[in-house]
């Protein structure tokens, strides 16, 4: 690499570590911790890339994007942030950053995406739209590979005409990723419009709805369920999409393409609805996020209740490890319940499993994985994490990675299943006991009441 990379966030480590890394590339560096600083250099006309922190003490790094780019047009900057929400994608890709990375990030794919960037030839002056203030309503929180990705991809699809199929047990927040599509996007003035099967029914229903969206979007909910005439409607409507359309976007908790191979999902329509699919992952797919998620709800519950509490490190790591069949939606229920009904400021373990043994018991999926080998579904999830890079190539490592993300719950399952006999654990694994012991300091598996060093 060949460039001269200014550098702003406030952790040393992170500017000594890209300043050491980038040198070893070749590149000169300045790095600071100060948004003003920062914004001086780019006003005296130095750098070709910035890299740069959204919350810095002195400002915030996706509010001086557009500055940035109205002092030197064709500068590109990375955004890198430890706020792991949908909205810090959206917001990044609406001020026209050119690359958004959550923390941590990993090195080699910043290097690489640094090298895009400064190769990339000088742009003119693009119209940037402001970023907007999200407010912290849409509970799309996550650091986790996959809801990452599926930021990302968000981000790419907000201001194409492509139709959207988004997928997704039910809880996980299908709804809100439509919702951000429309309201992030250039259409976010035009109304916003989800019909239910009911709403296609009689001569006029198709008609009606496109008249209430205006060009606006509209939003099939939960497709799958729409009887064979219903389907039919949807796809006369489709077909008959003049001037002034609306986004099309759909969403459904079962497979469309498992239901159209058995007959019970139209395939004209299938392929009219999935100009670009999202799957939303459930809780069990992206476990880290979990306290990510019951913090959010906790701050929430503060801002919107007055209420001030706390999980207590077992109350967090029941959280952690209970299987959410209800997802998002329980989770959060779950913990405005908690604010309620909590006396103390710390929310203890008892109390939670008080609250989720007072809740039914979920009902069966449909178009679960009933039967199914393991290795096809493993071959369906890790052809889900691909897809949900947009056609493009996951972050280098993927071999590692994954084996990091299947061995992790493995070893868990194994030790709980052993009531935390590591002796019994090795030889269930068929390993060598002073190897799980390196594991589970390696893959920082946590040692609880039911997993005690033995």
């Amino acid at each position: 690499m060949d460039g001269t990379v200014l550098v702003a966030d406030d952790d040393r480590t992170i500017r000594t570590v890209l300043t050491q890394a980038l040198t070893r590339a070749g590149c000169k560096v300045h790095a600071t911790s100060s948004l003003m600083t920062l914004m001086r250099w780019v006003e005296e006309g130095k750098g070709d890339l910035v890299i740069s922190d959204v919350i810095m003490p002195d400002g915030n790094g996706l509010d001086a994007l557009p500055r940035i780019s109205k002092m030197r047009p064709g500068l590109p900057v990375i955004v890198i942030s430890a706020q792991n929400t949908i909205m810090t994608a959206i917001q990044a890709a609406e001020a026209e950053a050119f690359d958004y990375l959550p923390k941590p990030f990993d090195l080699p794919d910043l290097m690489k995406r640094s090298a895009r960037a400064l190769d990339q030839k000088r742009r003119g002056p693009k119209v940037v739209i402001a970023p907007r203030d999200p407010g912290d309503d849409l509970p799309l929180v996550g650091r986790t590979t996959a809801m990452q990705a599926l930021y990302r991809l968000v981000a790419r699809v907000m201001n194409t005409d492509l139709s959207v199929l988004i997928t997704g047990e039910s809880g996980t927040g299908k709804s809100l990723i439509a919702r951000a599509i429309h309201d992030f996007s250039d259409r976010r003035t035009l109304p916003f419009v989800v019909a239910q099967a009911a709403d296609l029914q009689g001569v006029d229903g198709p008609s009606t709805l496109l008249a209430k969206a205006r060009g606006g979007s509209i939003v099939f909910d939960e497709v799958a369920d729409y009887d064979d005439d219903t389907q039919a409607r949807v796809v006369r409507m489709l077909d008959m999409l003049g001037d002034n359309a609306p986004r099309i976007m759909a969403t459904s908790q079962v497979d469309l393409a498992q239901r159209m191979e058995t007959g019970g999902f139209r395939s004209d329509l299938f392929y009219r609805l999935g100009g670009v699919t999202l799957h939303v992952p459930s809780l069990r797919e992206r476990v880290d996020d979990i306290p990510l998620l019951a913090e959010h709800f906790l701050t929430k519950g503060e801002r919107d209740l007055g209420t001030m509490r706390r999980l207590s490190n077992e109350a967090r790591d029941l959280v952690r490890v209970y299987s959410w069949p209800g997802n998002v939606r329980q989770l959060e229920n779950t913990i405005r319940r908690l604010l309620v009904t909590s006396s103390e400021t710390e929310i203890t373990k008892s109390e939670i499993e008080q609250v989720l043994g007072n809740q039914p018991s979920p009902e069966p999926r449909s178009g679960g994985g009933e039967g199914e080998k393991l290795s096809a579904s493993v071959a369906r999830h890790l052809k889900r994490y691909f897809d949900l890079h947009g056609g493009q190539l996951p972050p280098a490592g993927v071999y590692q990675r994954i084996l990091r993300e299947v061995e992790t719950p493995l070893i868990e399952i194994a030790l709980d299943a052993t009531a935390g006999n590591q002796a019994k654990c090795a030889d269930l694994l068929g390993i060598n006991r002073n190897t799980l012991r390196k594991k589970i300091t390696d893959l920082d598996i946590r040692v609880t009441r039911r997993r005690k060093l033995m």
